[in-house]
C-alpha cells in the first residue's frame, strides 16, 4: 500500500487516538478486521459438486481428518513396549494410591494422578504393582488401556489447536499447518503414548487458549449467554491446568495479562457507563479467579476424600490429619498426657514442616557438632525423650510420674545418640541470622545451653494449657539461656544435610509465627494408660494450606545435585534449538525403544518464527514512529491478538524455567512450544496475505511445501515415536548431531 506522511490530516487523528475499539455498528466488528467472512445467511443454495461440499463443511470434516489422524499416531503400536518406561515409574504408582486409597505425597496437584488413578480403574487394575522403573508389567495390569486414557488427551490436543488457529483469525492453509505441526510433532506423539501427566498438562494448556480466544472474539457480545459460557469455560480450564502442574500458573498469566489490558482499555472507554466497566470487573473476577480457585479446591477435596487411608505421604501432613487415617499408627494407643521420661515424636507445625530429626552426621562448619534437622518420613531417628532439667531432681524411671506442663525447663535426648538438643551463639548454617541448633554430650554430660522452657500456644482439644497432651498441644521450645525459639521453616539443607529442612533457634519473640509451633506426634510410655487423641478433626483448609505449602518446598528443593551426573537433565538454552532429546527407557536390544525429540522443521521454524516477528513488529514500529501508515488499526488489532499474545505465551511459559534453578528436562518446554507454533501460523498466516490477494494457487502452493516438510519428518522420525526395537544402530540415520543420542 502506498505510504502517507505523517502530517496528513485526515489520518492524524487516527494515529493520535487513544486504544479504545473502533465498532462497526453494522455487524458488530472493527472496520477492515481481517476476518473470515460469515455468510452463511448470505451463501446460496449449494450445488451438487462435491468441493463445494467441502468448502462448506470443511470446519467439521478438516477437524475430524486431522483428530483421526491423531489417535493414530498417539495410539497405533502403543502396547509394543511392556516395561514401565520414565515416569510411569511416578505416575502408575500414584495411581495405584488412588486404587488403594492411600495417601501419598507428590510436588504436583492431584487432578492428573487421579485421571491415571481412574485410568487403572477402567483398566481393572487393582493398585497392587509398585511401578519400579523398567520392570516388567504384569497380566494383572492392563497398561495399554491405561496408556490409551493418557493418549486421547494428547490426542484431543489436535482439533483444539484446530479450532484455535481459526479463532485467532488465520486462514485455512494457515490453521491447517498450526494443526499439523501439533499433530506431526514427535515429541507430542511420543510423550502422549504414556502413563503420565504431560498430554493432561498440554490438552488443559490448549484448552485454555481455545477458551480464551473465542472469548476474545466476543469481545463486541458482552454479556451476552455465549460471552458468559466462554468466560466461564475460560475459568474452568484454568483451574483444570493449574490443577494437574502449576505450570498451569503460567497459563493463568497469559489470560491474566489478557484481561487487565482488556479491562484498561475498557476504562479508557469515555463512554462505557461506570456501572457497565464495574460489571465486567465483577464478571472477570468471578469467572477468571474464583471460579479457577473451586476448581482447584475441589481437586483437592476429592484427594483428601479419596486418601482415607494411611500410606507413604503421611508424615508431609499435621499429626492430626494422620491421626484420622485409617490404618495409622499416629496417636494410636497414644497416651494422652506426656510425661518425663516419655519417648514421642516432635512435629513441627508449619505448613508442610517435618519431624524434629538427628542422625550421627555432624555440621562441616560452625559447631561441626551433630545435626539437627526437620524430616518428612517416619524414622527412628525421629525419637526423641522429655527428661527434667539439670537442676532438677534426677530422673527416676520407677518414680512418681511427673507430667511435662507449661512454662517447665527440660531436656530433650535424641533416643538413638543420647545426645542432648542444644543450641549456642553460633550461626545457623543457611540462615545465619539464627542460632544453630544442634546434639551435644549425654545425659551426663552437658550444660545450662541443653535446656528448655515449654510455652503452650493453644490445644485444640481442652482449655487447660497446664499439660502437653499427644497431637492436640501446640506448643514451643525457647532456649532457656539464649531467650530463642527452636524454629524449623521451609530452607533445606546443603546435600550434606541431605536436602532435609533446616532446623535453628530465632531470636524474634513472634508467637503467631507458625513454624515455631510444635506438637507431640507419637508417644510411649509403659507407665500411662493408651489415648484416643485421633477422635479431634483436622479442618480442611488447614491441611489445604498445609499440603500447598508442602508441595511448594519439596519442589523448590529439586536442584540438580554437584555430585551427581543426571544423562536425563538438560538445559533451558537447548530446548527451543533442539540441541538435545531424552532417552525414555533402557537402551538395550531387547528393549522397545523410546526417544523425546521433536520435529526439527517445527522446532526450527517456530523458535525462527518469534525472532521474525520481532523483527516485523519491530518494523512497523520504526515506519510508524517516522510516521508512515503501513497498517490499519483492524491489522494492528490482529498483529496484537494473534501474534503478539502467543509470543507472551512462549515467553511466559519458557522464562521461569531459565530463572529457576530447579533440575529441568526437555517436557519442560513442550507448553511453550505450542505457542511458538502459534507464532509461526500467525507468520506464515502474515507472510502470505499478498499471495492470497493475488493468487490462491501460489499461496496453497507455498503452504504444500511446509505441509510436506512437517509430515515428511515426522514420518523420517517416526522410529522415535512407535518404538526402536532391535539393535538401536540401525537408527543412526536419524542421529543428525552428537547431542541427539538415538544410538551409542
Amino acid at each position: 500500500m502506498s505510504a502517507t506522511a505523517s502530517g496528513t490530516a485526515q489520518h492524524d487523528h487516527d494515529l493520535r487516538r487513544r486504544n479504545v475499539y473502533e465498532i462497526d455498528g453494522a455487524n458488530g466488528k472493527a472496520p477492515g478486521a481481517v476476518t473470515e467472512i460469515d455468510d452463511k445467511k448470505t451463501r446460496k443454495a449449494p450445488h451438487s459438486s462435491i468441493l463445494q461440499v467441502l468448502d462448506e463443511y470443511e470446519f467439521l470434516i478438516a477437524p475430524l481428518i486431522f483428530t483421526a489422524l491423531a489417535f493414530f499416531t498417539r495410539m497405533w503400536k502403543i502396547g509394543q513396549s511392556n516395561v514401565v518406561t520414565w515416569d510411569e515409574a511416578h505416575f502408575g504408582k500414584f495411581g495405584s494410591h488412588y486404587l488403594k486409597r492411600e495417601f501419598y505425597f507428590d510436588v504436583h496437584p492431584p487432578m492428573g494422578k487421579m485421571l491415571v488413578g481412574l485410568s487403572g480403574y477402567l483398566a481393572g487394575y487393582n493398585g497392587s504393582f509398585e511401578f519400579k522403573s523398567g520392570e516388567r508389567y504384569p497380566e494383572v495390569v492392563n497398561y495399554t488401556i491405561m496408556r490409551l486414557f493418557n493418549s486421547a488427551f494428547g490426542a484431543l490436543c489436535v482439533p483444539v489447536a484446530y479450532y484455535t488457529a481459526r479463532e485467532l483469525n488465520l486462514r485455512r492453509p494457515a490453521v491447517w499447518l498450526v494443526t499439523m505441526m501439533v499433530l506431526f510433532e514427535n515429541s507430542y506423539a511420543t510423550i502422549s503414548r504414556f502413563i503420565l501427566l504431560d498430554s493432561m498438562l498440554l490438552f488443559f494448556t490448549f484448552t485454555t487458549t481455545l477458551c480464551w480466544a473465542r472469548f476474545h472474539r466476543l469481545r463486541n457480545e458482552s454479556f451476552s449467554p455465549e460471552w458468559f459460557s466462554w468466560l466461564f469455560l475460560t475459568g474452568i480450564s484454568i483451574g483444570c491446568v493449574c490443577s494437574v502442574k502449576w505450570v498451569g500458573l503460567f497459563c493463568t498469566a497469559l489470560v491474566g495479562a489478557y484481561t487487565a489490558e482488556d479491562l484498561w482499555n475498557k476504562f479508557g472507554d469515555l463512554k462505557m457507563p461506570p456501572l457497565e466497566l464495574g460489571q465486567h470487573l465483577v464478571a472477570r473476577v468471578f469467572g477468571l479467579i474464583i471460579l479457577p480457585f473451586m476448581v482447584y479446591v475441589f481437586s483437592f477435596y476429592i484427594h483428601f476424600l479419596v486418601l482415607a487411608n494411611t500410606g507413604p505421604g503421611d508424615a508431609q501432613m499435621s499429626s492430626l490429619f494422620q491421626a484420622n487415617l485409617r490404618g495409622t499408627e499416629v496417636g494410636k494407643n497414644s497416651p494422652l498426657e506426656v510425661a518425663y521420661g516419655s519417648r514421642a515424636t516432635i512435629k513441627n507445625m508449619g505448613y508442610g514442616g517435618g519431624l524434629l530429626h538427628s542422625h550421627v552426621q555432624t555440621y562441616p562448619e560452625g559447631s561441626h557438632q551433630q545435626q539437627i534437622t526437620c524430616y518428612h518420613h517416619k524414622d527412628a531417628n525421629n525419637d526423641w525423650f522429655f527428661y527434667p532439667n539439670r537442676t532438677s531432681p534426677e530422673f527416676e524411671p520407677n518414680g512418681t510420674l511427673r507430667y511435662v506442663a507449661d512454662k517447665d525447663v527440660i531436656r530433650m535426648i535424641h533416643s538413638q545418640t543420647g545426645r542432648n538438643l542444644h543450641s549456642h551463639q553460633v550461626g545457623a548454617p543457611v540462615t545465619k541470622s539464627d542460632y544453630e541448633v544442634s546434639c551435644y554430650g549425654n545425659t551426663t554430660v552437658g550444660d545450662e545451653k541443653d535446656h528448655w522452657t515449654v510455652e503452650v500456644v493453644r490445644d485444640a482439644a481442652s482449655s487447660d494449657r497446664s499439660k502437653i497432651r499427644t497431637l492436640t498441644t501446640a506448643f514451643r521450645l525457647r532456649h532457656t539461656a539464649l531467650g530463642c525459639y527452636l524454629r524449623a521453616g521451609n530452607v533445606n539443607l546443603p546435600q550434606w544435610g541431605f536436602k532435609q529442612i533446616e532446623t535453628t533457634c530465632v531470636k524474634s519473640n513472634n508467637v503467631r509465627d507458625v513454624y515455631t509451633h510444635w506438637n507431640v506426634e507419637a508417644h510411649w510410655n509403659e507407665r500411662l494408660p493408651p489415648g484416643n487423641p485421633g477422635s479431634y478433626k483436622s479442618p480442611f483448609w488447614r491441611d489445604f494450606i498445609h499440603l500447598n505449602v508442602a508441595m511448594m518446598t519439596s519442589n523448590n528443593a529439586l536442584v540438580p545435585d554437584p555430585d551427581k551426573q543426571d544423562d536425563l537433565a538438560s538445559k533451558f538454552w537447548q530446548w527451543p534449538i533442539l540441541n538435545v532429546g531424552l532417552r525414555m527407557c533402557s537402551w538395550e536390544d531387547g528393549i522397545t525403544k523410546y526417544f523425546l525429540l521433536g520435529n526439527p522443521a517445527v522446532y526450527w521454524g517456530s523458535t525462527a518464527s518469534l525472532v521474525l516477528l520481532g523483527l516485523v513488529v519491530g518494523w512497523y514500529a520504526v515506519r510508524w514512529q517516522r510516521g508512515y501508515v503501513d497498517l490499519k488499526l483492524s491489522e494492528i488489532d490482529h498483529i496484537h491478538y494473534s501474534g503478539l499474545y502467543p509470543v507472551l505465551g512462549w515467553f511466559l511459559h519458557y522464562l521461569p524455567f531459565v530463572i529457576m534453578s530447579r533440575v529441568t528436562y526437555v517436557h519442560h518446554y513442550y507448553p511453550a512450544l505450542y505457542f511458538a507454533i502459534l507464532t509461526f501460523g500467525f507468520l506464515a498466516d502474515w507472510a502470505t496475505n499478498p499471495l492470497a490477494r493475488k493468487n490462491k494457487l501460489h499461496e496453497w502452493a507455498t503452504y504444500s511445501v511446509l505441509y510436506v516438510l512437517v509430515i515428511g519428518l515426522f514420518v523420517f522420525f517416526s522410529p522415535i515415536v512407535f518404538g526402536m526395537t532391535g539393535n538401536n544402530k540401525q537408527y543412526r540415520y536419524m542421529k543428525w548431531f552428537d547431542t541427539w543420542r538415538v544410538t551409542d
